[in-house]
């Protein structure tokens, strides 16, 4: 098992609103991504970080979008949509959000609206 399946969301998270913070962006972008990859609102958000859901629990519980085979890239030299780890892959489409929002593509488009 991979090292981040453990991990908290929210100590992720953390460095997600730094990343697109830092680049112009805002925390409720982020929040708005995260919402439409996941399904959840954001007070479901919220509690899912202040009670510091791992990654692995996180995944279990929420409905992803049924967009995400729309989600395609690189992400840290690895093509998302060839990860073969369900739960990893996941991991890696939410990272290949918050890169593209940090990069400045429209909303539009980050959210495959």
């Amino acid at each position: 098992m991979h090292r981040i399946f453990a991990t908290g969301v929210s100590s992720v998270y953390v460095h997600y609103v730094t990343k697109v913070e830092r680049k112009g962006r805002t925390q409720a972008e982020l929040d708005e991504v995260i919402c439409w990859f996941t399904g959840l609102d954001e007070p479901a958000l919220r509690a899912h970080l202040e009670a510091g859901t791992t990654f692995e629990d996180f995944f279990a519980e929420v409905p992803l979008t049924p967009h995400t085979a729309l989600i395609t890239g690189v992400v840290c030299g690895v093509r998302v949509e060839e990860v073969e780890d369900p739960l990893m892959q996941k991991i890696r489409w939410l990272d290949k959000l918050v890169d593209e929002l940090a990069k400045g593509k429209a909303m539009e488009k980050v959210i495959r609206a």
